[in-house]
């Protein structure tokens, strides 16, 4: 089991020592997508789908959490 351990982290070591060397994060496209996702359970049975795309690029200026 060790073993095995070893070996995936072998695999993925360029990627795990490239965080360090460049500190990019998905933390944020993350949150978004994550939001986006509520608004559309939200928003189930609109029709209005032009109403709904202004949302979604408004999203990024809102600074509070969506809350059903």
């Amino acid at each position: 089991m060790l073993k095995k351990f070893a070996d995936t982290l072998a695999g993925y070591k360029s990627g795990i020592l490239a965080c360090y060397d460049y500190r990019i994060s998905s933390g944020p496209l993350e949150g978004t997508n994550n939001k986006i996702k509520t608004m559309k359970r939200m928003a189930y049975g609109f029709r209005d789908m032009e109403f709904f795309k202004l949302k979604i690029m408004a999203l990024h200026e809102t600074k509070y959490a969506l809350v059903g």
